[in-house]
Formats: C-alpha cells, sequence, structure tokens
C-alpha cells in the first residue's frame, strides 16, 4: 500500500489564512464552525486547482464534516492540545457574552498581515467566502457532508477519522501521474522544513 501523502503545516499562514476570514466578516468575532468549513474547503479547493493546500493541515472527518486538524485544536472551545504561540498572538476563541445559544466565535487580537498568501490564495479564499460565508455553520457542515472524502465517524465508532490525502485527490479526478508529482512535491517540501527548523 502507498505511503498517504503528508504536507508541511505552514503556521504562519494557516494564522493568515484565519485572520483573512475573521477580517472578511468582520469584527468582533466569526462563528468557529464557520471558520473551520471555510479553512478546509479552501484548502481542499487549493489542493484541486494548484496541487498544494494553503495551510498543510492533515484533513480529518469529524461530526459536522471534515475539519483541519490542527486548527481544530487550535480553535476548539476548550482550548487545544498544542495551541500555537504564534495563532495565539493574534487570534483568540471566545463564546459570546449573554448568548443563550452558547455560540462560539473566533476574534482577531490582532493583523497577522497577509505576506505569506499569494494572491491566488487569496482568491481562493475570496471566492469560498461568497459562497459560503453569509450561511447559516450548519448548514455548510451538512453541505460538506456531500463531499466523497467525509466519512461518519460514528459509523466507525469513532470520532475523529483520518482523511486519505491519496483518495481525495482520487476523488478530485487526478491521475496517478500528478498524486505521485504531488507527494514528490510535498516530500520535498517536508525535508526543507526539517533541515531549516531541525
Amino acid at each position: 500500500m502507498i505511503e498517504d501523502i503528508v504536507f508541511s503545516f505552514n503556521d504562519v499562514k494557516a494564522t493568515q489564512a484565519a485572520a483573512f476570514f475573521i477580517k472578511r466578516q468582520g469584527q468582533p468575532s466569526i462563528s468557529y464552525l464557520g471558520l473551520l468549513k471555510m479553512l478546509y474547503i479552501s484548502d481542499r479547493t487549493s489542493l484541486e486547482r494548484n496541487g498544494y493546500p494553503i495551510t498543510g493541515d492533515q484533513f480529518v472527518s469529524m461530526k459536522y464534516g471534515p475539519v483541519l486538524t490542527r486548527i481544530y485544536d487550535y480553535v476548539k472551545p476548550q482550548g487545544g492540545r498544542s495551541h500555537s504561540e504564534y495563532w495565539s498572538e493574534y487570534i483568540a476563541t471566545v463564546s459570546a457574552p449573554h448568548n443563550p445559544e452558547k455560540k462560539v466565535f473566533v476574534t482577531l487580537i490582532a493583523d497577522p498581515g497577509d505576506d505569506e498568501l499569494s494572491l491566488d490564495e487569496e482568491a481562493i479564499m475570496e471566492s469560498v467566502y461568497q459562497k459560503f460565508g453569509s450561511l447559516n455553520p450548519f448548514d455548510v457542515a451538512e453541505w460538506t457532508h456531500s463531499l466523497p472524502e467525509w466519512i461518519d465517524p460514528k459509523t466507525l465508532d469513532q470520532k475523529v477519522v483520518n482523511i486519505s490525502v491519496i483518495n481525495l485527490l482520487h476523488y478530485l479526478k487526478m491521475s496517478d501521474e500528478q498524486i505521485q508529482r504531488i507527494k514528490a512535491v510535498a516530500e520535498r517540501e517536508r525535508y526543507l522544513d526539517g533541515v531549516l527548523n531541525g
């Protein structure tokens, strides 16, 4: 069996991508579920168009559809198990005061800028925001249940199920040759990150 593709997670780009959506929504905040859905859809769209996701985060299936696992840990209401110092410098998760529905939001503490994001990546996120930004996040979550890579975790008696990038690329009609190229690029990026940050 071929080893799955693992991308190099970019904490700065992940923070800047989240900030992009928070700024588009307008202060003070954005629904944490809505943010998670739009970041996943953006990474998926970038993978389909460019052969590489924006954040490099790992894709997983959860109850409310596919999410990016590290970013989910950053924004989940109870506090993540692996909070990023960089993320926490710019973004916070808050509960709205006097909120009978107990909704949770993600808010911007400071602007991290957008220098790590390409114009193409910003265009992808803008198109995702235009399509999904004004919708009820639970409706967007329901829409993501129709994506072929989503597996309902409860059918496996689990809370989280990894999404195979190779399977996802097949769903996106990528050829074996294209998938091998994407795998090679991902492995090179991870190697270079290890050399630079090791």
